[in-house]
């Protein structure tokens, strides 16, 4: 075993647009505070986040043969990122509204074709071979589920803003040993949800409160709770995935759980000073 992470799921190129406010549903005007272009999606951001901690890192996922594939391709790639690309016949693209507080309406302007083919050999060796596995939330890593299962490495997975029912979701919660969450739409207290995933096989659960910092339950139900690290917020783009990435990697080094997320807490207030998913593509696409 190599101490690499194996990521599947989700990067993007997005056209970030900077609001004072939400549109409203009515035909009106508004001004643009500041826009500007980006690599985009959870994986590419934890991917991202792991490498510039200097943990080697592979990233399997979908891109097109397009413009936009071969700028993520070509920045993840600078970053020191590993990828195992198929061909999706087109990158997916977002156009994200967004507000200084952080809210976000995410267009899709184009997803890729997954097409439903075996894994390639290499995404097979990667993961038998890793450290740790991390899927994402997105049908090419749903498929993995299964291999990821098999070779009996730890399977990490981000929920994000997971609702408690969403069918979705479920088969990536009953893989998983460590689950991320957030509580925008668990509704209330989340620590009942948190723990019946430990019930149910989980050996961490951790839920991200944005600044309020992030909780966990452990696989002896302790609770455990950690503060947001002091940040200059630019953008929040990625700050959940780099505290997960902080986490993974300090628990891949041995660290207890306080100390990971602490870790993670410090890592995700690098992010957020950034308008990027991480400050080494600042020097690429400008800070």
């Amino acid at each position: 075993m190599t101490d690499h992470v194996f990521i599947a799921g989700p990067a993007s190129w997005n056209r970030i647009t900077l609001l004072d406010h939400l549109p409203e549903p009515v035909p009106h005007m508004q001004f643009v505070l500041d826009e500007w272009e980006t690599v985009g999606g959870t994986s590419a951001g934890k991917a991202l986040s792991l490498a510039g901690l200097g943990r080697r890192t592979v990233l399997h996922t979908l891109l097109g043969a397009d413009d936009a594939g071969g700028r993520v391709r070509d920045l993840l790639t600078r970053a020191g990122v590993e990828l195992i690309a198929v061909d999706g016949g087109t990158t997916e693209r977002h156009q994200n509204l967004m507000t200084a507080d952080g809210e976000r309406v995410s267009l899709y302007l184009a997803t890729p074709d997954d097409r439903d083919d075996d894994p390639p050999r290499e995404v097979v060796g990667a993961m038998t071979d890793a450290a740790a596995i991390v899927l994402d939330l997105a049908p090419l890593a749903r498929r993995l589920i299964p291999l990821a299962r098999a070779t009996g490495r730890p399977v990490w997975t981000d929920i994000h803003d997971y609702d408690g029912d969403a069918d979705f979701h479920r088969p990536f919660i009953e893989a998983a040993d460590a689950i991320f969450m957030n509580a925008d739409r668990i509704g209330g207290d989340p620590f009942p949800f948190m723990e019946r995933c430990i019930k149910g096989g989980a050996s961490l659960v951790v839920c991200t409160l944005g600044a309020e910092g992030a909780i966990a339950v452990d696989d002896r139900m302790t609770r455990h709770a950690v503060a947001a690290a002091p940040a200059t917020v630019r953008d929040t783009n990625g700050a959940g995935d780099a505290f997960m990435a902080g986490v993974l990697d300090a628990t891949l080094a041995g660290s207890p759980l306080p100390d990971a997320m602490q870790a993670g807490a410090r890592h995700a207030a690098s992010v957020l000073a950034t308008r990027h998913l991480h400050p080494s593509l600042d020097a690429q696409l400008g800070a």
